[in-house]
């Protein structure tokens, strides 16, 4: 009697849309899949979905491409009813090792449980990184107060909680995340006062080579602007936000235009009262895992670095999505479903037959060279620094203000980032300088550069020093 050799296994850290089109592709496959989420539900930020015990009626009013939804979610549940994918929710990895030698090249640790305190380690053959993208804001006098959220935040918690962060609402920045903001919330019931663009949206009309083929995108653009005329939301571009007003919380706030080298043009601050300002930048992708396994990244930090393939340069480890550049949902999709291909196919030994995936490598062609184009005419402004005052805070985790930054600089020789940091403490807070990084490196003029971190996450003391030993009766493994 032969017994068969157990399927090789494969970790997918993210359940958003390339998570998700990477656990699809992969098991359908061959492969065991073990796919990692720290969501308590599948669908990413694109995806987010209400809670079951909110009732809600029509959750599809509030998102964009549901047949894709449906299509991955039914996929999913199938794939776990099969046992060919386990599916792990509320599961946040903080490090993902590798081993030199074995069957099992890596080890994915995660925190389980309302206090993120339970230790669970995933032992796999390979690991696909699709642990998504968060909002980059920049810093502005006011930008503290209670009212102020990232557009992002507002969007998730109109999407997952059915709730609105206030009455009247300013969106602002820069992007193309705006526009479903201000159309969601305007449909939500809320008074969208204003749309503030930084950048001039018809610099796209310069780029008309690779908006040809994207009349899909286009549509959706021209879509969001007939919907937000409709419901007479005033539309600023060139427009920035200088400074939130408020005691206690947001009641106002002042907007202004900038001329062509991104300076605040004197005489044009008008003031638009509000409790909400739904603010953003842009994305930035999550690349600390990546960086942990010794991927390599992009010197800006703006993506990890992936072959035809979406293979990286370490052996065994795949990225999709916003890990490899921001790219929306779309381009997500097209990269996951090539990663679980070409896993699968060389977990299995055989050499990927690209043929597999022909349609959406022409997909994730078009969409890179669509939002490359985006990614020229959607900047903050130049000169955003001028209009941060020596006492705005810019490192929130530790409090320090623009003056202290400055100083370090000025007065004290700080020549990059890591020594403003040392002198500051800018960056040491809880979230190591992932929300303020940008900002701190642009008010010392330095360069932002790759911080290779440890872990992904704060981890317990009580969990590092219980990493490695050999698991306890009951905890997982990863295996359906």
């Amino acid at each position: 009697m032969t017994t068969e050799p157990p399927r090789p296994h494969l970790v997918i850290v993210g359940a958003g849309p390339a998570g998700l089109a990477a656990a699809l592709a992969a098991a359908g496959g061959g492969v065991r899949v073990t796919l990692v989420d720290a969501a308590e539900a599948p669908g990413g930020q694109y995806h987010r979905q209400p809670a079951a015990g909110l009732g809600a009626r029509r959750p599809q009013a509030l998102h964009h491409q549901w047949r894709t939804w449906r299509r991955l979610r039914d996929g999913l549940a199938r794939q776990v009813a099969a046992g060919h994918v386990t599916h792990l929710p509320d599961h946040h990895v903080w490090c993902v090792e590798r081993h030199p030698e074995g069957p099992r090249r890596f080890t994915v640790h995660a925190l389980l449980g309302p206090a993120q305190e339970l230790p669970v380690e995933v032992r796999a053959d390979a690991v696909l990184l699709a642990t998504g993208g968060y909002e980059k804001v920049l810093p502005f006098p006011g930008w503290t107060l209670p009212g102020v959220v990232t557009a992002g935040g507002a969007q998730a918690m109109l999407k997952g909680s059915l709730v609105v962060p206030g009455r009247t609402a300013v969106v602002a920045g820069t992007g193309p995340l705006l526009l479903p903001v201000a159309t969601g919330l305007a449909a939500a019931g809320v008074t969208v006062a204003a749309l503030v663009e930084s950048a001039d949206p018809k610099a796209l009309a310069r780029r008309t080579g690779a908006l040809v083929g994207r009349a899909d995108k286009l549509a959706e653009g021209a879509g969001y602007a007939v919907e937000l005329l409709r419901r007479r939301v005033r539309t600023l571009v060139r427009h920035t936000v200088v400074e939130a007003h408020g005691e206690d919380r947001l009641e106002a706030v002042t907007v202004a235009a900038l001329d062509a080298e991104g300076h605040v043009r004197p005489g044009t601050g008008r003031r638009i009262p509000c409790d909400t300002l739904a603010v953003g930048h842009g994305m930035l992708p999550h690349t600390d895992l990546a960086e942990t396994l010794g991927c390599r990244v992009e010197p800006t930090g703006t993506r990890v670095w992936a072959d035809d393939e979406q293979r990286t340069d370490v052996p065994g480890v795949w990225a999709a999505g916003e890990t490899t550049g921001i790219g929306g949902a779309a381009l997500s999709l097209a990269e996951g479903h090539i990663a679980g291909r070409s896993a699968a196919a060389r977990l299995l030994g055989r050499v990927p037959d690209p043929g597999e995936w022909a349609r959406a490598a022409k997909s994730r062609a078009a969409l890179r060279e669509f939002f490359g184009v985006l990614d020229t005419v959607y900047v903050p402004p130049a000169r955003w620094t001028e209009q941060v005052t020596d006492a705005t805070v810019v490192c929130r985790c530790e409090e320090v203000t623009a003056g202290a930054v400055r100083e370090a600089v000025g007065e004290l020789g700080a020549g990059d980032v890591r020594t403003v940091k040392l002198l500051t403490r800018a960056g040491m807070g809880w979230c190591q300088g992932r929300m303020c990084g940008p900002a701190v490196a642009g008010i010392a003029g330095c360069a932002q550069t790759v911080a290779r971190r440890p872990f992904a996450r704060p981890v317990p003391l009580g969990v590092l020093a219980r990493a490695g030993r050999p698991p306890e009766p009951g905890e997982e493994d990863g295996s359906p």
